[in-house]
């Protein structure tokens, strides 16, 4: 399974799109400042990720949204959504 994911920078209050295979590594990766895109936005929080079969469909997934940023905000939206909903339940 491929990973398409959503981090917000606790620093900054921007998101962060991006794919992977194993979310928590990649987290992980990003909040120890490994990750070049969000090294001095740390602390991230992960807001949440959509799954994909296939390495080719998240990376669409993801390059889509970042090319319409209508897509992007909907997609913002979702997890934020998702993540109020499961920490309220």
């Amino acid at each position: 399974m491929y990973y398409v994911y959503l981090l917000k920078s606790l620093k900054d209050k921007k998101y962060y799109i991006g794919q992977t295979e194993d979310v928590t590594k990649r987290f992980e990766l990003h909040n120890s400042g490994k990750v070049t895109s969000t090294k001095y936005r740390r602390p991230l929080v992960l807001i949440g990720y959509e799954t994909f079969n296939t390495r080719n469909e998240a990376r669409w997934h993801e390059y889509n949204m970042k090319q319409h940023s209508d897509k992007k905000y909907k997609f913002i939206r979702k997890l934020e959504s998702l993540k109020m909903n499961t920490e309220v339940g």
